[in-house]
């Protein structure tokens, strides 16, 4: 099997993975496919091209379905929605259910004794009904979680597996699914060692049961798979700073440990430094205690045409100032370092270099100061240190890695994230399976918010994806991020943090940092202080994106906008050849000028026919439309 040196993770969940023997493999965002580069030979060509395997993850190779594996497994640990294809699952690892897993259920802070949860500085919290775990590290900053997840199946089945459990699943007053469970084959360890003992009820929702004598190609007997699941353990890592939000529960519970356990007052001291530890630190009780456990993604994708089939010449390029810009960069692995980028309205980064120590960069320091937090294995005494990026420490024999190496890894691969954010070629934002079919990707489109002339100065543009956009008359254009909305207007105003890009007249790009603007002060100022003036002003309105469920993409909504303009041109008199006469409250006609009443008569001859083209074309769709109805 060939050894990894990089895994990579992009925005869209699309994975690169290089090794030391130089092939590369690349992953679609929803999983499904895949292309393998081998490498070359020693003694080839230097135009000869490298051979490649482009195939569905369903049918791959056994050349390659150890390498495959490996891939698939880094991006679900990283991934909101895994993607879980039963020919490549080792059968080891699977399980067979009776059972439709969709939520789990907490234990009640007020029962459960969550002081039994800690173990060695680490917290772990399990579900009631065994269906999910949670384990908190010692510094509080991340978390893992193993949950039960049933394999990806076709989007028949998984349409037709959601309208069942919509119509087979029933709560009572508690909350608590009415559903039939079999509580014994859902412990991690144990896997079902007599499958042909348990009994299938046959209800409406399922096949017959056929002879248990046939069986399918991993061995199980048909038995089983007529009338139950696969399901697999999967385990993700989330950073406390960004996690998707049917984690805040547990997370909260393992929070609450800290609290109540006897090493209170060290973790008193961490929370004064972190009071809200990313917004996490809410109250159990007022919350519900069921999550709903993430889903697989299906077998098939449905916007094939956006898997991108290009490595990414970052991590090959040594001139950092030349490469392209395919996704944003989210985990980063290379040589036993792990990086984690997270982009939103706080950019943070955070390297885990594998001692049980961990760098971190937020807020103001970011890009400009990283803090280490380290423990000491035998009296756990808790250090942090802050490292300048302009003068880190020297290089100490016998330690396992480099802090200047790493962070000044994370320093460049943190403004290649920005360079493709400011980028305007490319809308890093789509993604495959995120994509709904009712609306071809416009949901995700950028819209402009914002557009103003300065006079003598330029123009400003403001987009929904907090983008800025200045172009100066003498030919300066300025893009850079800034976000308008309610919560970080007063943040924003003292801050100069960050990467701009500036083109200047002939094309060239360069990546600026605001805090060392350089010759190119007076652009950059002039940008922030327009911004700024629009964050005191508050004339950016907040976007707020709208589902596709709503008015916005609604062909019902759009007919009830044409049938109300037919209603105004019926009832309007502009369609009538004599133009209405005004009449003064004595009945007699208002004579107006012979110069106005000729510039009125053109005017309404222009309005009658542009009207009348259009009451043409609406009449030719409303038909049209009535014709594809029936």
């Amino acid at each position: 099997m060939e050894a990894e040196s990089l895994m990579v993770l992009y925005a869209d969940n699309s994975v690169e993975v290089h090794y030391v023997t130089g092939a590369r493999l690349l992953l679609s965002p929803c999983g499904c496919e895949y292309l393998y580069e081998a490498a070359l030979p020693a003694a080839s060509h230097p135009l000869r091209p490298p051979e490649t395997t482009r195939q569905r993850v369903a049918f791959v190779l056994s050349a390659y379905r150890v390498q495959l594996l490996r891939a698939l497994d880094f991006r679900n640990k990283f991934s909101s929605r895994p993607y879980l294809p039963s020919h490549v699952i080792p059968r080891e690892r699977k399980q067979i259910l009776f059972s439709d897993i969709l939520e789990t259920r907490w234990p009640d802070p007020d029962i459960a004794n969550l002081t039994r949860c800690i173990d060695n500085g680490s917290v772990r919290i399990s579900s009631v009904d065994g269906y999910a775990h949670l384990y908190l590290s010692e510094w509080q900053q991340e978390f893992t979680v193993e949950f039960l997840c049933k394999v990806s199946q076709s989007s028949a089945a998984s349409l037709c597996s959601s309208q069942k459990n919509s119509n087979y699943q029933t709560r009572d007053q508690h909350g608590i699914s009415n559903k039939n469970s079999v509580a014994g084959m859902l412990s991690k360890q144990k896997r079902i060692e007599n499958k042909s003992e348990h009994i299938c009820v046959e209800d409406k929702y399922r096949e017959p049961i056929k002879s248990t004598d046939q069986k399918d190609r991993d061995g199980v007997p048909l038995l089983c798979t007529n009338c139950s699941c696969e399901y697999t353990w999967v385990t993700q890592h989330w950073s406390v700073s960004s996690y998707p939000e049917e984690w805040k529960y547990p997370l909260s519970l393992a929070l609450m440990c800290y609290s109540s356990h006897a090493v209170k007052d060290v973790v008193k001291t961490h929370e004064k430094n972190n009071p809200t530890e990313g917004g996490v630190l809410m109250d159990p009780k007022t919350h519900e205690a069921v999550s709903h456990l993430p889903t697989a993604l299906p077998l098939s994708c449905r916007a094939p045409h956006l898997h991108r089939w290009t490595f990414c010449d970052f991590f090959q390029n040594q001139d950092t100032e030349k490469y392209s810009c395919p996704q944003l960069i989210q985990i980063v692995w290379c040589q036993g370092v792990f990086y984690r980028f997270i982009h939103g309205r706080t950019n943070i980064t955070e390297i885990y270099p594998g001692d049980h120590s961990f760098f971190k960069s937020e807020g103001a320091f970011f890009g400009k100061y990283f803090t280490h937090y380290t423990i000491q294995k035998g009296t756990k005494k808790r250090e942090e240190k802050i490292y300048s990026v302009y003068s880190l420490p020297p290089d100490v024999p016998g330690n396992p890695y480099s802090i200047s190496s790493v962070i000044t890894e994370a320093i460049k691969i943190v403004q290649y994230c920005y360079k493709t954010k400011l980028s305007s070629t490319y809308n890093y934002y789509l993604c495959c399976w995120k994509m709904v079919p009712e609306t071809d990707g416009r949901e995700m489109l950028p819209l402009l918010l914002y557009d103003k002339v300065i006079p003598s100065m330029g123009r400003l543009h403001v987009y929904s994806d907090h983008i800025v956009h200045a172009a100066f008359w003498d030919g300066i254009t300025l893009n850079l991020v800034w976000d308008f909305s309610s919560s970080c207007s007063k943040i924003q105003v003292n801050e100069d943090i960050g990467w701009c890009k500036l083109t200047t007249p002939s094309g060239e790009q360069k990546l600026i940092k605001i805090s060392d603007p350089g010759i190119y002060e007076r652009y950059i100022k002039t940008a922030i202080e327009w911004c700024r003036s629009l964050n005191e002003r508050k004339e950016i309105p907040e976007y707020i994106p709208h589902s596709v469920t709503e008015e916005n993409w609604s062909v019902d909504a759009e007919l009830e906008k044409i049938q109300r303009f037919n209603f105004l041109l019926d009832n309007s008199n502009v369609l009538e050849k004599t133009p209405a006469a005004r009449t003064n409250p004595s009945g007699v006609t208002v004579r107006e000028t012979e110069n106005r009443s000729e510039l009125e008569e053109i005017s309404e001859k222009c309005v009658l026919e542009a009207l009348e083209k259009t009451s043409k074309v609406i009449q030719d769709i409303e038909s049209l439309l009535a014709t594809s109805g029936k």
